[in-house]
């Protein structure tokens, strides 16, 4: 009897796992400040946690000059690393998120993670909460377009088939925001929202969310639920 195929399930990092509200909008001011920008208004801050970071400043001031985005780009980034170097950075996990990951790791699915971070950003907020090792596949902004584009998507079903020698079915995507929901069904892939993060539910659910979780074990059990 052959073996059944690869369950996969990727998450967005911010709003989805990690709740770093706070920690995006400080650094956001600092940026705007540094580049000789208005500060930006922090609930449209809190709109664009998903997007990679250069669509997400241009979101925030599309009447700057490119030399200004470019400027606001690099001193975000100078601001998470100095935080995150100093100690000050506080992105802690939703409740229920580590026993989530346990438990669907145990149950044999494949975890991965597509999100607007960084690279080093992504994996040293996995690894302060010991959860690095749990992922088979992180796809970030560093060799990815943004979300919705779904290539970040693409690249994490197409590591899990290289792992497990299978295509993955069912996959889906977990996120926040309409972006998750857009690459999901643009990679034609299953899309399950949160309703802890940064968009309304009924913004996710109009973007293809066929279900959206209000806790952690509520999104387990869909996670869990998805056939073939």
């Amino acid at each position: 009897m052959s073996a059944p195929p690869p369950r996969l399930a990727i998450f967005d990092c911010d709003g989805t796992l990690t709740d770093g509200q706070a920690a995006v909008c400080r650094a956001m001011n600092v940026a705007f400040d540094l580049a000789g920008l208005p500060a930006p208004d922090a609930h449209q801050v809190r709109r664009i946690v998903g997007l990679s970071l250069p669509q997400a400043v241009a979101r925030l001031a599309p009447d700057a000059a490119h030399e200004q985005l470019v400027r606001a780009v690099e001193a975000y980034k100078q601001a998470f690393r100095a935080a995150r170097m100093d100690g000050s950075l506080h992105e802690p996990l939703f409740p229920g998120i580590a026993a989530l990951i346990g438990g669907l790791k145990a149950r044999g699915w494949l975890l991965g993670v597509a999100t607007g971070k960084s690279d080093r950003g992504l994996q040293s907020t996995l690894a302060t909460h010991g959860l690095l090792d749990h992922f088979t596949t992180l796809q970030t902004a560093d060799r990815h377009p943004s979300k919705p584009d779904p290539a970040m998507l693409l690249a994490a079903l197409a590591e899990a088939e290289a792992e497990s020698g299978a295509p993955p079915a069912p996959a889906v995507m977990v996120g926040d925001t309409v972006y998750d929901m857009l690459a999901a069904r643009a990679a034609g892939i299953a899309a399950i929202g949160v309703a802890w993060g940064y968009h309304e539910v009924q913004e996710l659910v109009d973007a293809g969310a066929q279900s959206v979780a209000r806790t952690a074990d509520e999104l387990e059990e869909m996670i869990n639920a998805l056939t073939p």
